[in-house]
């Protein structure tokens, strides 16, 4: 009665815990890091194959990723996850898996030219394919047997459709421990799904802490700035990119927009468009509205009975093919663009961002977190220039950001989610949260509230039965570069930050007569014939 944590310790993405009991080997979510990330994670101590069961909490990517990977070095045995979940993951790993192989193409097409050996990619269309027949569907509060002595139950917790928090009971040797792994705990009040229910009670708690350190802005009406940003937008004569989540941002982004029409809004614009571009958000909004009775709020399942559906309205517009998407841009009549990914960091919101970013017209509005060294963050932290595609893109349109509108909760939520047990757990374990927040909000459930709390690095291991740790770890920090490769990299990138400014000088002399232009064509020429090595 062993748990191993393997990551999203001390950080925020790549979420896997594994659980040893009653003979068998569990993992409680195999996700994929995203953004940038501090610790090397540990290896799982088992061969892949050796895997018997998988729970799986949500279907975001930093949860679930991994699974075809897993799949393709041998894992044979069961996923569980809500039904909502199965229908995501289903949209979801196909995607991450044709990603997969499309960067590896573009990286062989390199390596080719340089005469360099190919890459394969993480993992195939197949293999996400393949996993996902291992998938079992579930019902929120079913109790379920796996074998003897385990039993687990999927518990709404309000961060995504389908996102649950899973109770599991271990009666192994005469001992009988619970544990809850809370998965993502949902923000309340959200558009659409229902508000994370509480459990009152466990031996122990594996509890998120993402905005553990942090209270979610109340003051203001999401729908109201959204409408406020969008009437300024339109009245510039420009275009609001949305980039958002496929999955549960871009839907409650619907949602508002929904609303926004009906009550009129936006004065002089009455028929403003709204794209979503983006075949997975598509499938997902499906998969919403094939899951409305078991995961939709009150709020939206009123609409449903009155036969309004929550997430259409006139003027959506569905982009799906390559085409379509290529077409959003050549029409200069202001619209709303929603796209994919939502930290930019991928997918076809790069494309629109490529179209948009260099006018001051338009406005990029972000809608969820930006992680650590993604383009998005980069972007809301107040980058000048981005580089997309090998272009240098000076960015002049407002960049703005909806406070508030998380699918996590916040600190004050996430200690409502914990203060609900009714006797307080043997021990937390905070993860998933940046390094300082897990070990500040292990402090603060410590200090202020009376809890037994440990923050512990990947390939920590705790004995469930005894309640002591077989092996505590510290973080392991990933390897960083070589003084001398820090020196290189730095003079080089001066070069690169001087060939933008030649861009940007370039492009202020797009007016200029033909004669300059024309010595000024000569004399880029001239430094480029003299380095062309």
């Amino acid at each position: 009665m062993r748990l191993t944590f393997i990551g999203a310790d001390h950080e925020v993405t790549g979420s896997c815990h594994y659980l040893e009991a009653c003979g068998k080997n569990i993992l409680v979510d195999y996700g994929m890091e995203q953004g940038g990330n501090v610790y090397e994670n540990a290896e799982l101590p088992i061969p892949f194959s050796d895997v018997d069961y998988i729970l799986i909490t949500h279907a975001h990517i930093d949860h679930t990723g991994l699974l075809p990977l897993l799949y393709a070095r041998g894992f044979k045995g069961q996923i569980f996850a809500t039904q909502a979940t199965c229908d995501l993951c289903n949209i979801m790993l196909k995607d991450s898996a044709h990603i997969q192989e499309m960067e590896a193409e573009w990286k062989n097409r390199k390596a080719r030219r340089a005469g360099k050996q190919e890459a394969e990619p993480l993992y195939t269309v197949d293999d996400a394919e393949g996993v996902l027949r291992h998938f079992v569907p579930c019902r929120y509060g079913d109790v379920l047997t796996l074998t003897d002595g385990l039993k687990i139950r999927f518990t709404d917790v309000g961060h995504l459709l389908g996102s649950a928090s899973i109770e599991v009971w271990i009666d192994e040797d005469g001992i009988e421990k619970k544990i809850v792994f809370s998965g993502d705990i949902g923000n309340k009040n959200k558009p659409l799904i229902k508000d994370p229910k509480y459990i009152e009670e466990a031996d122990y708690v594996v509890m998120e802490c993402t905005y553990g350190d942090r209270s979610h802005s109340v003051t203001h009406e999401h729908i109201e700035e959204l409408a406020s940003i969008l009437q300024e937008t339109l009245d510039r004569g420009g275009n609001l990119v949305v980039p958002a989540f496929a999955v549960g941002r871009t839907q409650e982004i619907l949602y508002f927009l929904r609303k926004i029409k009906e009550e009129h809004m936006i004065k002089g614009h009455d028929d403003f468009e709204v794209y979503v571009d983006s075949p997975m958000a598509v499938e997902a909004t499906h998969v919403f509205n094939k899951n409305i009775e078991e995961c939709f709020d009150e709020e939206a399942m009123d609409l449903v009975e009155q036969g309004i559906n929550p997430i259409t309205f006139p003027g959506l517009k569905l982009s799906i093919t390559s085409e379509d998407s290529k077409n959003i841009n050549f029409d200069m009549k202001p619209k709303v663009i929603i796209s994919a990914a939502g930290m930019c960091d991928a997918g076809r919101i790069r494309h629109h961002l490529k179209h948009n970013l260099w006018r001051p017209e338009c406005t990029i509005l972000f809608a969820g977190y930006q992680a650590v060294g993604t383009l998005g963050r980069s972007l809301i932290e107040g980058a000048e220039v981005v580089k997309l595609f090998g272009e240098t893109i000076d960015v002049e349109a407002h960049i703005e950001k909806l406070e508030g509108l998380s699918g996590h909760a916040d600190k004050e939520g996430l200690i409502r989610w914990i203060s609900a047990f009714k006797e307080k757990p043997e021990k937390v374990f905070l993860v998933h949260g940046d390094d300082a927040v897990c070990t500040g909000f292990a402090t603060l459930l410590s200090a202020e509230y009376g809890f037994r709390t440990a923050a512990p690095f990947s390939g920590s291991v705790f004995n469930l039965a005894t309640g002591v740790w077989e092996k505590q770890t510290v973080g392991i920090p990933i390897q960083k570069e070589t003084a001398r490769q820090k020196e290189n990299r730095g003079i080089f990138e001066l070069l690169v930050a001087a060939g933008e400014r030649l861009m940007r000088v370039i492009r202020k002399n797009r007016e200029c007569s033909n004669k300059d232009i024309r010595k000024f064509t000569a004399d880029v020429n001239a430094l480029c014939d003299k380095w062309d090595l």
